[in-house]
């Protein structure tokens, strides 16, 4: 799929793939999923070589950030599908020209649609291939920082949930099916951090790229617009790296907690053969087949062995509970 964005009409419009010619004011060319033949038609009207799907999933700097026919090419892998159960990562290519911006990508980042969105409202963003470039670097980086922002929210009910299971009494009692699903939530998120600052890191390598490129040439706003974007993607670098910090101490939690529950569950079962070793005792010393045992012929004999039986197994349960070990 073809779609242009023009300074005049400021709204995105398809275009057929054998089109030889471009609008005169057009400053954004999105490449959605492009087939062979719509790449051959872009490279015909603009006269330069676009990378294909292969090239930009190669992750030497030297295949993702260069400069070749006057044009700046940079490829970050962005995340996207984040809000599903499976979120992705997918490369997308800036081609900086002179007058256009080329974008070529697989995935249908979020932030994408939101910018096409505020470009159709605010003329500001359509005034060249590089306001263009800046603004949709912009949208791209606000999409992460909302994406990590809910990670931290999702992280903080989390540690509630791992934290906030015992009763009154301070005792933990969890189904196994509420750790799962816990760890399942963990991972979920520690993915999806991980992807999110795989994006950054690529974008703030973008963003530096392009600060020290002079093909074409960025005004002054311009440069101190990208300065902004890296001092955001650091920024925001760090704070996933302190959500994963967060993750990785809530699964070792996590991890804490059910050794607790399932220590709990041993002693419990320790506990209860302590408890019924006595009258154990009490009934193998009976029940020797000796031929001489004065009890034997005890009338008394067989209540008191039962009631000796009863008596150690209760001694030993009542110490346990006042020791609080039960």
């Amino acid at each position: 799929m073809i779609r242009i964005l023009t300074s005049g009409e400021r709204k995105m419009v398809d275009v057929a793939a054998g089109a030889a010619t471009l609008p005169a004011d057009a400053v954004w060319i999105d490449l959605l999923s492009p087939t062979r033949s719509e790449v051959q038609s872009v490279e015909k009207a603009l006269g330069l070589e676009l990378p294909t799907h292969e090239e930009m999933l190669e992750i030497e700097p030297s295949s993702r950030l260069y400069q070749d026919g006057g044009a700046t090419f940079a490829t970050a892998s962005l995340l996207w599908h984040s809000d599903s159960e499976t979120p992705e990562m997918s490369p997308v290519t800036f081609v900086l020209g002179e007058r256009v911006l080329v974008t070529i990508r697989y995935g249908e980042p979020k932030s994408f649609s939101m910018f096409q969105v505020l470009a159709e409202k605010q003329g500001v963003v359509c005034q060249s291939s590089a306001t263009v470039l800046l603004g949709l670097l912009d949208a791209v980086i606000d999409r992460l920082a909302d994406i990590l922002e809910r990670c931290g929210i999702e992280v903080d009910r989390i540690s509630k949930d791992v934290f906030g299971r015992a009763t009154p009494n301070g005792r933990i009692h969890t189904p196994t099916h509420a750790y799962t699903d816990t760890l399942q939530r963990i991972g979920r998120q520690q993915d999806i951090v991980n992807k999110a600052r795989e994006s950054l890191v690529g974008l703030g390598r973008v963003v530096g790229f392009l600060t020290i490129s002079r093909q074409p040439p960025l005004d002054k706003a311009g440069r101190e617009h990208l300065k902004t974007l890296s001092r955001d993607a650091r920024s925001l670098t760090d704070h996933a790296a302190f959500i994963v910090t967060n993750i990785n101490f809530l699964l070792d939690a996590t991890l804490g907690m059910i050794n607790i529950e399932q220590n709990q569950i041993i002693k419990i079962f320790s506990v209860a053969a302590v408890a019924f070793l006595p009258p154990t005792l009490v009934a193998s010393i009976y029940g020797m087949n000796f031929e001489f045992m004065p009890e034997l012929k005890w009338s008394l004999g067989y209540p008191l062995a039962l009631a000796l039986m009863v008596l150690s197994a209760v001694v030993p349960f009542l110490y346990f509970r006042r020791r609080k070990w039960l």
